[in-house]
């Protein structure tokens, strides 16, 4: 697995229950701030075997980026059982929820 998969994969699991981080935020603290998209393929093939908390990752505008559907249905109610609302437009209030992990020194981060 490469380095960069890994840490999405540590950032996305480290999102705690009723917050959520956008795919930016999760390359950028990933150490690739222009890896987003690298951050939607590595949730689609490694969501499931790895366990990870995919409902909690959505797009810079606080909304669900799954087309409609069951998946987008599905992320939806994880989110509201966590307690994430939606507002009448159908975005998450990003000043609310968004997620901020801490800052790790330099000399814990993984080279």
């Amino acid at each position: 697995m490469q380095p960069f998969t890994e840490r999405v994969i540590e950032v996305i699991k480290g999102i705690p229950e009723g917050n959520v981080m956008t795919y930016g935020q999760v390359a950028e603290n990933a150490g690739s701030p222009r890896g987003a998209r690298q951050v939607v393929r590595i949730l689609h093939s490694l969501s499931e075997k790895h366990g990870l908390p995919w409902h909690r990752v959505v797009n810079a505008k606080g909304e669900i980026a799954i087309q409609e559907g069951e998946g987008r249905y599905m992320q939806k109610l994880y989110l509201e059982n966590e307690g994430v609302e939606f507002g009448l437009n159908g975005l998450i209030d990003l000043d609310v929820y968004r997620y901020h992990p801490p800052v790790k020194p330099i000399s814990a981060r993984k080279a």
